[in-house]
């Protein structure tokens, strides 16, 4: 296993084209971009990103998932066709940046309307995989309290219909659905390709790995159970720590102990 980080950590502390260069100069081992709005999407900044990030290594991309992600599932032609647009300019990204993986959460739990379609669904995640892959991406469901995969059981039901999908194991949003992580860990087992990590204090409040309560001694070594040996990256929020030194010394944690528990 090794450790990263996410730049989603660092907004609006740090533009994306200043944390890879900060990674690079930490020696992150490597990172997930998240892009944070249009702009950020196009090729060309991924460029700038590339030139910037010297050998750091990208893992991942992420993108802001309401903006298009969940237009991507639209019955309307148009909508669908101008979601996938901005997924192929994603995508081109990524490859500019030599990320694998693309973060992903899909639809949006916003509507009283929705239905939970699992068939219709999976279907199209099948067809948005299959995008993805053109490009030498691997697309990954991330667990996440507001949006289509919001519990345990739902992955399992994706995968049926999607085989080769990935998963995304996010410790903050399993702890705000109010499921144990370890439910989300064992149901994505093999197949997940990369961890989003935080910490919590006894207060409850969110924190940077190694500066609360949370047992990631249990997180590794069930992660090594289920055979992972991939990025655990932090992504927190911009509140829970004030200084860039507090950021680069919960890094150094989190590599300690991915050290320990590689395969």
């Amino acid at each position: 296993m090794k450790a990263g980080i996410s730049t989603a950590t660092l907004f609006m502390k740090e533009y994306n084209e200043e944390a890879v260069a900060l990674f690079d100069d930490w020696k992150i081992a490597c990172a997930e971009v998240f892009f944070t709005s249009f702009s950020e999407y196009e090729p060309s900044f991924s460029e700038l990103l590339s030139a910037r990030k010297g050998t750091l290594e990208v893992h991942s991309v992420h993108d802001l998932n309401t903006q298009f992600e969940p237009q991507l599932y639209n019955a309307h032609p148009r909508v669908k066709e101008d979601a996938f647009s901005w997924l192929g300019k994603v995508m081109r990204s990524a490859q500019l940046l030599g990320a694998k993986a693309y973060t992903f959460h899909g639809i949006a739990r916003i509507k009283r309307t929705f239905r939970e379609d699992f068939a219709r669904v999976g279907a199209l995640t099948q067809e948005i995989f299959d995008f993805c892959a053109e490009y030498g991406v691997t697309l990954c469901y991330e667990n996440v309290e507001w949006a289509f995969y919001n519990r345990p059981g739902v992955f399992r039901e994706l995968k049926a219909r999607c085989p080769a999908l990935k998963g995304v194991l996010d410790i903050k949003q399993a702890r705000i659905t109010g499921y144990p992580y370890r439910e989300y860990l064992e149901e994505m087992g093999g197949a997940i390709e990369h961890v989003h990590v935080s910490d919590v204090d006894e207060s409850g409040r969110m924190c940077l790995p190694g500066r609360g309560i949370f047992d990631f001694d249990e997180l590794f070594s069930r992660l090594r159970d289920v055979g992972f040996d991939g990025p655990v990256l932090i992504e927190n929020y911009q509140n829970d720590f004030a200084g860039l030194d507090e950021l680069r010394s919960s890094y150094e944690f989190l590599a300690e102990k991915a050290e320990k528990y590689s395969l």
